[in-house]
C-alpha cells in the first residue's frame, strides 16, 4: 500500500509540474471567487488583479467576485462547492477540517499574516481589558471570525466566555448597537468596525480596541482557500490564481489609489477616501508583517501555524488536531523572489 501511495503521489506531482510547464496557453478555467465580507478597500487588490488581466494571463477567468457574509462563512461557501475559491479565515478552516476529515480542504495562500480579530468597546464604558467583559453584553454575527474565536480569546485571558451574553445580529446592526449603547462590546476585524463607527460619528479615539494579537493569540487569519475539485482538476488554475492575486497585492502596495479605483468600478457608491484609508491600514497592520517582509507574501511559518492550530483545537474543543500540512498547501505559491513586496509608503 505504501509503495502504491508513493507512486500515486509521484504521478500526481509529475502531472502538476507538467501542467505548470504547459503555461497559460491552455484553455481558460472559469472560477467564482467569494470575498469575506461586504465590499471594502481591504479586498481591492483582488479586483485590481482582475482589471489588469493577471488572472487571465495565467489561464483563469474569474467569472464573479462576490461579497461575503463574514470570513468564517466563506469556508462553508467553498466547502459546499458554491465557489471554487474563497477569501476566508484559516482558523474557521481549521475547525471545518477537524470536524470533516472526509471533506477537508486547504488554504493555498496566506493574505493576513496577522489576524485583525478584535473586541471593540467604547472608552466611556470602562471596559479596557478582556476581564472587564465579564457580565457584559456583546453583539456580533454568528459567522464573524472574531466571534467564532472569542471562546479561545477568553480562555487565554483567564475568564469564562459564558460570562459574556452575546446577541446574534446582522453585520449592518453590529456597529450601530455599540454606538447607541445597546451592546457593551462587539467582535470584528478592526478595520471593518473602526471605519464603520467613524461614519456613525464615533471616532477611533473614543474606542478601546482589544486586538487578539495583543492579548496572547498570535494567529494567522484570512487566506485563499480552494475546493478539492479544483485542486484535482485544475492545479494550474489554482497556481495561476495565486500568482495573479499576489501581483494584485504587489501593485496595490505600490499604488493603493489604483486598487481603490478598481472597487469603485465594481461599486460606484464606494467612499473612495474611507476605503483608501482602510486598505492602507490593512496593508500596514495585517499584511506587511516582519515575517512577510523577510519571506515574501503568501507562505506561512509551519511552527507558528502548528501553535495556532493548537490554540484553535483547544479553544473550540475540536475532535482532532489537524496538521499544518492539512490546512495549508504551499505548492501552488510562486517562487519566493516573485512574492516579495515593495514598500513605497
Amino acid at each position: 500500500m505504501t509503495v502504491r501511495s508513493d507512486k500515486r503521489a509521484a504521478l500526481a506531482a509529475a502531472a502538476f509540474l507538467a501542467a505548470l510547464a504547459a503555461g497559460p496557453a491552455a484553455a481558460q478555467t472559469n472560477v467564482k471567487f467569494s470575498l469575506d465580507f461586504t465590499l471594502q478597500g481591504s479586498q481591492a487588490p483582488f479586483f485590481l488583479a482582475r482589471d489588469r488581466g493577471y488572472y487571465a494571463a495565467e489561464g483563469v477567468t474569474v467569472t464573479a467576485i462576490d461579497v461575503g457574509r463574514g470570513s468564517g462563512d466563506t469556508v462553508n461557501r467553498v466547502a459546499s462547492g458554491t465557489y471554487e475559491i474563497g477569501f476566508g479565515d484559516i482558523n474557521s478552516l481549521i475547525e471545518f477540517d477537524s470536524k470533516n476529515p472526509d471533506k477537508a480542504f486547504p488554504a493555498v495562500m496566506m493574505v493576513y499574516n496577522k489576524a485583525p480579530m478584535s473586541i471593540i468597546t467604547l472608552k466611556k464604558s470602562g471596559i479596557s481589558t478582556p476581564k472587564d467583559l465579564v457580565g457584559k453584553k456583546g453583539a456580533a454575527p454568528s459567522f464573524d471570525a472574531s466571534y467564532r474565536m472569542f471562546d479561545m480569546f477568553a480562555k487565554v485571558n483567564g475568564f469564562d466566555p459564558k460570562s459574556v451574553t452575546w446577541s446574534n445580529v446582522s453585520p449592518q446592526l453590529r456597529e450601530p448597537m455599540l454606538a447607541r449603547g445597546e451592546a457593551d462590546a462587539i467582535s470584528s476585524f478592526t478595520f471593518t468596525s473602526t471605519f464603520a463607527l467613524e461614519t456613525l460619528g464615533v471616532p477611533e479615539s473614543s474606542l478601546n480596541i482589544m486586538k487578539y494579537s495583543d492579548y496572547g493569540l498570535d494567529l494567522y487569519s484570512n487566506a485563499i482557500m480552494v475546493t478539492p475539485a479544483l485542486l484535482k482538476s485544475s492545479p494550474t488554475a489554482v497556481a495561476g490564481f495565486v500568482k495573479g492575486a499576489i501581483r494584485g497585492w504587489q501593485d496595490a502596495i505600490k499604488d493603493p489609489q489604483a486598487a481603490i479605483a478598481s472597487i469603485k468600478k465594481a461599486d460606484p457608491l464606494v467612499n473612495e477616501q474611507l476605503e483608501l484609508e482602510r486598505l492602507k491600514v490593512t496593508i500596514r497592520d495585517f499584511v506587511l508583517s516582519d515575517e512577510v517582509k523577510k519571506n515574501g507574501m503568501g507562505d506561512v511559518d509551519d511552527a507558528r501555524l502548528e501553535k495556532a492550530i493548537g490554540y484553535v483545537t483547544e479553544g473550540l474543543g475540536l475532535p482532532r488536531k489537524v496538521s499544518a500540512k492539512e490546512v495549508f498547501d504551499r505548492q501552488f505559491l510562486p517562487p519566493k523572489e516573485q512574492r516579495k513586496l515593495t514598500i513605497t509608503q
